[in-house]
């Protein structure tokens, strides 16, 4: 008798075991860049099992753009990536149908970098300079709404095609005057050019559209909501885990992605620390995406870029898989 129970219940374990192993959802999240600090939490939350406990077996692949990223989500070959917010509205325009569910940047990650050795010691110096990189920058293309707030005339720099791995030796070696970056990376230039090193983030200017976000196929989430609330809330819970204690999360980064350095990713951890924290991200919930600013981000879009068909923006987010217990602190 003993052993026919026994016997049942290896039965049973097995059988619920297979039934776990079954209900688990394949997703994919496909990232906006290669690897780095602010992608930690995710290598962290993943380390840990708490996808897997979510129901969720979280593949993640490196991305290379927020363009590509926001194309990949769209057409549905990731169900959910990490895209600059005005770029997926873009993306969306043409027919990629995403919708934003949690904040990364809610600072604008945009900054230019000088030497003030150049003679530049402001933005109002830009003028009769030069600006370098990539043609398909955003920086490059919302050049006018910077040159605007700055009072600057958008005929008064030049810009210089630099591919984005060669920005800051650009600089270095006085090839271009400015450079275009985001502010995640601020250390490296003050390592490489000390107090010589003179940038401003555009969000100083009132210019501070919502930088990268977590967005998801509008198709995904309208048949699979349990699946992407569960992934929304394991993913604040891993933000809110890694702003306490970044240790252990760097540990995951670096274990599951070669060629980070753990002391530079340190250092942009803290940096994107500063660009998690809003008004509203440390009083409603992390990662909140407010509606005023949401609208205010598609406006910048709709003026400087090439928006194919507009859409009501409000359509185009949501915060309500958020949990509003947790906040961003404060930097």
């Amino acid at each position: 008798m003993r052993k026919s129970i026994g016997l049942l219940a290896g039965v049973a374990a097995i059988a619920l075991t297979s039934t776990t192993v079954q209900s688990q959802e394949a997703v994919g999240i496909v990232l906006n860049w290669t690897p780095g600090a602010d992608h930690a939490p995710i290598y962290y939350a993943k380390q840990q099992g708490w996808y897997e406990e979510a129901g969720i077996n979280l593949t993640i692949d490196a991305g290379s753009g927020s363009a590509m990223s926001a194309q990949s989500v769209g057409v549905g070959k990731h169900a959910i990536g990490i895209a600059e917010l005005g770029t997926a509205f873009v993306a969306r325009s043409m027919g990629a149908d995403v919708v934003a569910v949690m904040s990364l940047y809610a600072q604008a990650p945009f900054a230019f970098y000088w030497k003030k050795s150049s003679g530049i010691e402001t933005v109002a110096d830009f003028a009769g300079h030069t600006i370098g990189n990539p043609p398909a920058d955003a920086a490059r293309v919302m050049w006018p709404a910077f040159a605007e707030a700055a009072g600057l005339a958008v005929d008064s720099v030049s810009f210089v095609n630099v591919t984005p791995q060669a920005k800051v030796a650009t600089l270095a070696a006085d090839q271009v005057d400015i450079i275009s970056d985001f502010y995640n990376g601020h250390d490296l230039k003050v390592e490489t050019f000390g107090d010589d090193l003179g940038f401003v983030r555009w969000s100083e200017l009132g210019l501070n559209p919502y930088g990268n976000s977590f967005i998801v196929n509008a198709d995904f989430l309208e048949n699979n909501r349990d699946t992407v609330a569960a992934f929304v809330r394991v993913t604040q819970r891993a933000y809110s885990e890694c702003v306490a204690n970044i240790d252990p999360c760097i540990d995951a980064l670096t274990e599951s992605a070669s060629g980070l350095e753990r002391g530079e990713m340190n250092k942009h951890w803290t940096r994107v620390k500063e660009l998690m924290a809003d008004e509203f991200t440390t009083t409603e919930a992390l990662g909140y995406l407010d509606a005023d600013r949401v609208a205010q981000t598609y406006e910048l879009v709709e003026t400087y870029f090439d928006i194919q068909t507009p859409f009501d923006p409000a359509d185009a987010f949501t915060s309500e898989f958020l949990d509003t217990n947790l906040k961003m602190v404060a930097p």
